[in-house]
């Protein structure tokens, strides 16, 4: 693969995202690279280990939110030219209750020969839920885990 810029790699993943093609973002990973979701909460991973995972974890993304638009966009360069931080908001529909949502995230964004090395996002689980109508299952979840 061509040498890209973090920043074009993550505008890339975006543009894919968008369009539903699931498959096409796991490929910007790297086959080793890692997707970390310190937030995680309830049943998501908190760690995806390679291509392969991440394709697994997104294969159904499409059937689950429809992503509309990327309603802000904001990448930060950091002191190492492989790495960005990106703040940055989707908006669309919940496919199960078809209610709009906005979703924040920042995303520490690290490439190696032109793909994902590292991809920490932190995303609100609490927020996710919510758009998603399973905030009770994700409270649920919690309580489980005190029992």
């Amino acid at each position: 693969m061509m040498s890209s810029t973090p920043e074009e790699i993550f505008r890339r993943m975006l543009d894919l995202m968008l369009a539903k093609d699931m498959s096409a973002v796991a490929d910007l990973w790297a086959p080793d690279g890692i997707a970390e979701f310190p937030f995680a909460a309830g049943s998501s991973p908190r760690v995806l280990r390679g291509r392969e995972e991440v394709r697994a974890y997104l294969a159904h993304y499409p059937e689950l939110m429809d992503m509309k638009e990327v309603a802000a966009l904001t990448v930060r360069p950091t002191d190492r030219t492989d790495t960005v931080v990106v703040e940055w908001t989707a908006t669309g529909r919940t496919v199960a209750t078809r209610r709009p949502y906005r979703l924040d995230y920042i995303v520490v964004l690290t490439v190696r020969d032109g793909l994902i090395a590292l991809f920490r996002d932190y995303w609100s689980p609490l927020s996710a839920a919510a758009a998603a109508g399973d905030l009770g299952r994700l409270i649920d979840s919690f309580e489980r885990r005190d029992a």
